[in-house]
């Protein structure tokens, strides 16, 4: 005969870490504590237990705690694997603390715990059927994913409910598809090739009964799941990626034929559609996301077990990601290996991912700021989309300023990685040749990610040499016509060549107002340079003649620049689209835009051409010029004017007669215009031979000014 219930409350109830130890239940030793009598009256005797090694040294009344079926002290309980017919034995029995071991919930709120053929009161952890059906019933649609209980947490639980909301109603959406739709003959759409109105296609009106299966519902339903995962957190959104993708491949077109419906309403058209989408997706997130490593093999090998339809056979590997601590991927980012190749018992093996992976990457590596990365990484990696993989690596030359090597960066935008691709330079805008220019000049690179990202600018390294500058730059143009023919890319390199190599507190170039040297350099610097821009533009490796960057280095950049735009005029006038740019951008050295003007002049029909160009675009842009000398002050305004209007050919007189009409028709926005007519009273512009129609232009300007 059992033990009374008085005498069961009075037993001591210890935990029990062994559950091989043959004890009664699992998780529960039962102690039986000294009569009571004795203990009133030794309760500080130790009491020894020599069999089990175990000592009591004080005892009171148990509290039975919460505890699974199985390890129920009170009711007996018997094993079998997988009854789940009736309950055997006294199974169906529990007290108040028994769990039910599958729901992980109190016996007695278990609603199956003696339903037939579910029978949760049999349950045990003995047995593989039963451990199975509680890691379902706990980890629900995620137990697909061969996930461990302790892999699963808040992010992994949330999609998986997602999951399930989402494969419900995809089944009612899916029921729909599979009904179709009959169209009447009159409002039959031609589905032939020849594409006749509706009810005029014979071989379309013959099909009339044919039923029509539009997938387009189906498709909608997916999209705006596969929106809302984007939205979640890396793994919630994983698991719902992964189950829409086992859904959607296990979708039949119930159509006896082909039905072009076009690429949403019809199967074997959307499913890859979605399907590329997902795996796009998944790619990025492989390589973006911290998952751990057996949570990434899982998600791998679930997607392999997926089983394809022909349809979808294109998608059979797209997950073979590899991982950020492949040897191959590893040697190839540390710079051990500079080809992404290696031979591996007799096979060579390369470094060979797909766009949305490759393009991941360089986005974590910049992320960062891993620039020698990144660049060891895309001059190594190989990929299919050739025009993706060549858009990346036009940065190359970016991310290595950043490193703050100027000269490798120079030498990748000339220089393409294979024989079969063009050089980065053929694919510059003015816009990234300026600011290549302005990053050599300063050694200052922009802080952002982005070459042409606005914000701060930061040193990374000295500037280049005057001499190595303009030799690249002038690289740079002859690599590239539309940047020869464009003026703001002339323009830009005149002001970087006429600009402080350090930059301005509010990362601004510093323009610099270099002396004019002497005719005699000026000369010098000329002859030693003739004949130097025909072997840049056949791309011969040349060097400056020594002594001309040895003094008065600035002064000989200008005179350089002045010499090549010449000879870019005289070859590539009728392509130009405006001029004004390249004069504005001598700044405050008019020396060097008179210098020009001057080469300019040995041409009539190339100087009227440039001359009307000017005029055009002072015509064009009366406001932003206003704004400028606005910026500029009148003391620039005069001397601009002023040289034009000096000019011996009274052609360029034209451009300074221009500006003065300008400025007198918007005076009330000039009002520092009155300062001009000191200026030319104090140049004698007056007292010049300015010619009959220039004087006079002038001397009415200087008569309004007066009477102001």
């Amino acid at each position: 005969m059992g033990p009374s219930e008085e005498e069961r409350e009075r037993d001591v109830i210890l935990i029990s870490d062994d559950e091989d130890d043959g004890t009664l239940g699992n998780s529960v030793l039962i102690v039986d504590p000294l009569a009571k009598t004795a203990l009133e009256e030794k309760k500080c005797e130790e009491v020894v237990d020599e069999e089990c090694e175990l000592m009591v040294t004080f005892c009171k009344q148990a509290n039975v705690m919460p505890h699974a079926r199985y390890d129920c002290t009170i009711h007996s309980f018997e094993r079998m694997e997988c009854e789940t017919c009736s309950p055997i034995g006294k199974n169906a029995d529990f007290c108040n603390q028994c769990y039910c071991y599958i729901c992980d919930k109190l016996a007695s709120e278990c609603q199956i715990w003696t339903t037939s053929s579910l029978c949760h009161c049999n349950a045990h952890n003995k047995s593989k059927f039963w451990k199975d059906q509680r890691d379902f019933a706990l980890a629900g649609v995620l137990v697909m994913f061969n996930l461990e209980l302790t892999d699963i947490d808040a992010d992994l639980r949330h999609g998986g409910n997602l999951l399930v909301s989402f494969i419900q109603e995809l089944s009612v959406e899916y029921n729909k598809y599979l009904i179709g739709e009959r169209i009447a003959s009159t409002e039959h759409e031609c589905f032939c090739v020849s594409k006749l109105p509706p009810g005029q296609c014979d071989t379309c009106r013959s099909r009339s009964t044919e039923i029509v299966y539009k997938y387009s519902g189906v498709f909608a339903l997916v999209t705006r799941f596969l929106n809302q995962a984007e939205g979640e957190s890396p793994k919630a959104a994983a698991v719902m990626l992964l189950g829409a993708a086992r859904e959607i491949t296990l979708h039949k077109d119930p159509a006896l034929s082909w039905q072009n419906l076009g690429h949403t309403a019809s199967l074997k058209l959307a499913v890859p559609c979605l399907l590329q989408r997902i795996t796009t997706r998944l790619q990025k997130m492989l390589v973006l996301c911290d998952f751990p490593k057996s949570l990434y093999e899982k998600f791998i090998n679930f997607f392999q077990s997926i089983s394809l339809p022909c349809h979808c056979f294109a998608f059979s590997n797209s997950l073979n990601v590899v991982p950020w601590d492949h040897v191959l991927l590893t040697t190839v980012l540390k710079g051990q290996n500079t080809t992404g190749q290696r031979t591996q018992k007799g096979r060579k093996m390369f470094l060979w991912e797909v766009l949305p992976v490759i393009e991941a990457r360089v986005e974590k590596l910049v992320e960062n700021m891993n620039y020698k990365e990144v660049v060891r990484y895309l001059r190594a990696v190989k990929c299919n989309d050739t025009k993706g993989l060549r858009d990346l690596r036009d940065k190359i030359p970016f991310y290595l300023c950043k490193t703050g090597d100027f000269l490798d960066a120079t030498h990748s935008l000339l220089f393409p990685i294979n024989s079969l691709a063009c050089c980065t330079a053929c694919r510059l805008t003015p816009l990234q040749f300026e600011v290549y220019l302005k990053m050599f000049r300063t050694g200052s690179v922009p802080l952002g990610k982005d070459i042409q990202d606005p914000g701060p600018w930061v040193t990374v390294g000295s500037p280049m040499k005057d001499g190595v500058l303009i030799k690249q730059a002038f690289k740079l143009l002859y690599s590239n016509l539309s940047l020869y023919r464009n003026p703001k890319c002339w323009g830009s390199f005149i002001m970087i060549m006429g600009s402080s190599c350090f930059l301005g507190r509010n990362g601004h170039l510093r323009p610099l107002t270099v002396k004019e040297p002497p005719i005699a350099f000026q000369q010098g610097v000329l002859v030693a340079s003739d004949g130097l821009f025909q072997e840049l533009k056949a791309k011969i490796n040349v060097s400056f003649p020594p002594g001309i960057f040895s003094q008065l280095h600035q002064e000989a950049c200008l005179i350089l620049a002045v010499q090549a735009v010449q000879q870019m005029v005289i070859c590539e006038l009728p392509y130009l689209t405006s001029f004004l740019e390249i004069f504005l951008a001598f700044g405050n050295n008019f020396w060097a835009l008179r210098l020009l003007l001057n080469h300019l002049s040995y041409d009539e029909c190339i100087l009227r051409g440039i001359v009307n160009l000017v005029l055009r675009d002072l015509n064009r842009q009366k406001a932003t010029m206003l704004k400028l000398w606005q910026n500029l002050g009148p003391q620039y305004v005069g001397e601009f004017i002023c040289l034009f209007l000096t000019c011996r050919n009274r052609i360029l007189q034209s451009i300074g007669v221009l500006a003065l009409d300008i400025i007198t028709e918007n005076l009330h926005v000039c009002p520092w215009a009155k300062h001009l007519c000191n200026f030319f009273h104090n140049a004698g512009l007056m007292h010049l031979p300015l010619g009959a129609t220039t004087h006079h232009e002038v001397s009415k300007f200087m008569d309004i000014l007066e009477k102001l």
